[in-house]
């Protein structure tokens, strides 16, 4: 793909991603590794079990006395459905669709490096943000939904300091590399515009790059009760390219459309209540407000302004709660629940979205095949309330709109290797 040719599609699907209310970022990943899956993440920044604690908080790093390694990879398989209709004026047309989520694979290492008693550095390779959804090219509402993919990868180095016995801090830098693909097809609107259905109305194939910032603290009451307390900084991704539509006259201009990735931090706690047995939770807070719109701009367009669609997104809470039983020397086991809030208003709820607030079941096990080296399994059922969608598709000459509904679950499995050294 020439540069010119990669522009032109970078921009024009990025500008149809905010006009078909596809949000997202509003997907955010929590699958870090295998042991936290288990749990359902619950006290994920203050168990610090093995290197995985680094996409959670740094400062736990001063808890390690040896070089740590820990590299993960979990399985997705979503369960999302819409059944709805789209209302014409030669009656109700029918737009179900099952299966638009495709399964995933999320891979994830980390590295640790104690420096001596105080100081320690590490690096964590993680996905913080994602998504996927892929109706059929011949679905009648293709101009709202279509195949939609973001992967995000984050390049984390990391470095703590213990201040005394009690608290340790840390912080690192964000490095997050971001790809995305989107298609738009005409679906029902293909006739009106003397096209057929499977017709591309909208391209997107490109990367870049932004970069934040992370912070950490860890407070130590003993060796069996520890909280802690961590941030981690919004990113702000910035796609150039070019632009066409009603805006620009139809003429092909150069445009810039920012979408950021949201701030994020967590409170969690962890108390090993005797040597069999131990609780911890967590409470995650996500800076989804900070979509207040998606704009894209240019000196040629109208007042400097291609398009501008407001998103009025909601901050989010997610609420965990777990065990573990420390059985025997060789293997522990663990449980999990947690309750995830969707940022999305019911009048901002897309098709290429359909999100829902969810609950998670979360089973998990560590099997040590000596002290220094262990083995994790996780296994999750998210499930998703059935909700409202509604969402306009227009035309040259009128709108038409989509409603239905949409129920959503997944099935998460994952495997993960921990070392020491």
């Amino acid at each position: 793909m020439t540069t010119s040719m990669f522009k032109k599609s970078l921009i024009a699907a990025t500008i149809a991603l905010a006009t078909s209310q596809v949000n997202a970022a509003a997907f955010q990943l929590n699958e870090h590794s295998a042991s936290g899956l288990g749990r359902a993440f619950a006290g994920e920044a203050a168990i610090a079990d093995n290197a995985a604690v680094l996409a959670r908080n740094p400062a736990a790093m001063t808890t390690f006395d040896k070089m740590a390694v820990s590299v993960a990879g979990t399985y997705i398989k979503p369960d999302v459905d819409v059944e709805g209709r789209i209302a014409t004026q030669l009656g109700n047309v029918p737009a179900s669709e099952s299966s638009i989520a495709p399964s995933a694979f999320v891979p994830a290492a980390y590295f640790i490096q104690p420096l001596n008693d105080q100081w320690a550095w590490g690096i964590g390779l993680f996905s913080n943000y994602g998504l996927s959804t892929e109706y059929s090219k011949t679905f009648p509402a293709g101009s709202g939904a279509g195949d939609t993919e973001l992967m995000t990868l984050n390049i984390n180095p990391n470095l703590a300091y213990r201040i005394n016995d009690n608290f340790s801090v840390g912080a690192g830098i964000n490095a997050v590399y971001g790809s995305a693909e989107l298609n738009r097809y005409a679906g029902l609107l293909g006739p009106a515009i003397g096209q057929n259905a499977d017709t591309r109305l909208a391209h997107l194939k490109g990367d870049t790059w932004g970069f934040g910032w992370n912070v950490g603290t860890l407070y130590e009451v003993n060796e069996n009760h520890r909280f802690a307390l961590t941030y981690r900084s919004q990113v702000d991704m910035s796609f150039d390219g070019d632009f066409q539509g009603a805006t620009s006259l139809n003429r092909t201009v150069d445009g810039n459309l920012k979408l950021d990735l949201p701030a994020q931090a967590e409170f969690a706690g962890y108390h090993r209540l005797n040597p069999q047995f131990a609780v911890h939770y967590s409470v995650n807070w996500i800076d989804w407000s900070a979509f207040e719109e998606l704009k894209a701009t240019s000196s040629q367009c109208r007042a400097g302004v291609c398009l501008q669609k407001d998103e009025k997104f909601k901050d989010s809470l997610r609420y965990a709660i777990g065990g573990t039983w420390y059985i025997n020397p060789s293997w522990e086991a663990r449980l999990g629940f947690a309750y995830d809030n969707t940022p999305i208003e019911a009048e901002y709820r897309s098709l290429s979205i359909p999100d829902s607030d969810r609950m998670w079941y979360s089973t998990g096990a560590t099997y040590h095949i000596n002290p220094d080296m262990s083995l994790d399994f996780g296994l999750t059922y998210i499930d998703g309330e059935e909700v409202d969608v509604s969402e306009g598709l227009r035309s040259h000459t009128d709108t038409l709109r989509w409603r239905g509904s949409s129920h959503g679950n997944a099935f998460l499995a994952a495997a993960g290797f921990n070392m020491q050294f």
